[in-house]
């Protein structure tokens, strides 16, 4: 895979993750919780699925060849884009009227 294939492919991934706990009733998209989910286990679930999506971007920039070393400073973007990325499913979420009055 090109280098230029798998930033585009962690950017889709980060996009799609950090929708995925206000698009979905399921922690993770798997387990059903019985009292459904509340706005702190879906903070809880974007700080697991942030972290996963590193994951998968640090393992293939390991792919791609050597590891560039991280500060701070990394990690402040890049969980401000995470949060950024996740904007759109917490409006339709909590900003969003679905039919009710």
């Amino acid at each position: 895979m090109s280098q230029a294939a798998s930033v585009w492919l962690v950017l889709v991934l980060a996009f799609a993750a950090a929708n995925l706990p206000f698009l979905s009733q399921r922690v993770l998209g798997v387990v059903a919780l019985a009292d459904g989910k509340n706005l702190a286990v879906r903070l809880a679930e974007l700080v697991a699925l942030y972290f996963i999506v590193g994951g998968i971007g640090l393992a293939l920039e390991k792919h791609a060849g050597q590891i560039a070393p991280q500060g701070w400073e990394f990690y402040a973007v890049t969980g401000a884009l995470f949060l950024t990325f996740a904007f759109p499913g917490f409006v339709w979420r909590y900003l969003f009227r679905h039919g009710r009055h």
